[in-house]
């Protein structure tokens, strides 16, 4: 089998944890040179250190994307201890659902929202795009969501911020057509993720699964205190209820171990059982 992973220099943002760090362990293991982003340093260095443990390559960098002359850093110091960078993850992200009414709570967060969201995401393809254009090919991954695709209830921030990225992502491939390749990533909700913890009010998550509300109630109530049917948490079966982490991240694996001219361009991945209804 063709491997198209081993050598590639990789940039992740959002490292110290969740998708990232999942992404950054498995390529890693297959050779990738790997560099971890993360505005907590802490987190991305443990990361690297248990990538480098294990035999691979991998060094982490303190970085606020919202911040393009970090993000432009973050690339430098790619180059500089690989020699090039192949693959753009942008994948640093906070999700503060709440209604419109919550404002008086929400607002601070969905200023954050905006700027991690979508500057991030937009610095990072900036801070990519000269030395991939002097190259003359790279990747750029954008981590989107479902939100993006719709807007509901309780998501008019969070939604806005995935649906600029879809918009960004889309532009960027456009314009660089035959430089560099562009994969958008749509996950549905992944419950034992992090991202869950920046949620500002968890009934606005009704907008999202709708009629399926009370059933997700009870699932995320079930797993909590472990309760919930082993069996719907079981990926061989078809009524699989909550997507783990993992599957995320070997979509995003799927899409970087692809030749040169295939360009993965947009994914979506869900439970066959969710609850979602966009």
């Amino acid at each position: 089998m063709t491997d198209h992973i081993t050598g590639k220099s990789i940039v992740i943002t959002g490292a110290g944890g969740g998708f990232g760090s999942l992404v950054a362990r498995k390529v890693a293991a297959r050779g990738a040179k790997v560099t971890l982003g993360d505005i907590n340093l802490d987190a991305a260095e443990a990361v690297a250190a248990d990538i480098r443990a294990a035999g691979g390559q991998a060094q982490a960098v303190l970085v606020d994307v919202t911040r393009l002359a970090q993000v432009k850093a973050l690339i430098a110091a790619a180059l500089s201890a690989y020699g090039s960078v192949e693959v753009m993850l942008n994948n640093a992200g906070i999700m503060p659902l709440a209604f419109i009414a919550d404002h008086e709570a929400a607002y601070d967060a969905w200023e954050r929202c905006i700027d991690i969201n979508i500057k991030g995401v937009l610095n990072g393809m900036v801070a990519a795009h000269d030395p991939m254009i002097a190259a003359g090919q790279g990747h750029v991954i954008n981590v989107s969501s479902i939100y993006g695709n719709f807007p509901v209830t309780g998501a008019a921030v969070y939604g806005a911020s995935k649906s600029a990225v879809n918009f960004l992502s889309e532009s960027f491939r456009v314009e660089t057509r035959g430089k560099i390749k562009v994969t958008i990533v749509k996950p549905t909700g992944v419950p034992s993720t992090g991202l869950s913890g920046t949620v500002i009010n968890p009934a606005a998550g009704i907008g999202i699964v709708a009629q399926n509300m009370p059933e997700f109630g009870a699932m995320v109530a079930g797993m909590q205190d472990g309760t919930f049917p082993a069996e719907r948490l079981d990926p061989a079966n078809i009524d699989y209820a909550s997507l783990a982490p993992e599957h995320i991240a070997d979509a995003i694996v799927y899409a970087i171990d692809q030749p040169w001219g295939v360009s993965i361009g947009d994914i979506t991945v869900r439970g066959a059982g969710d609850h979602f209804i966009l």
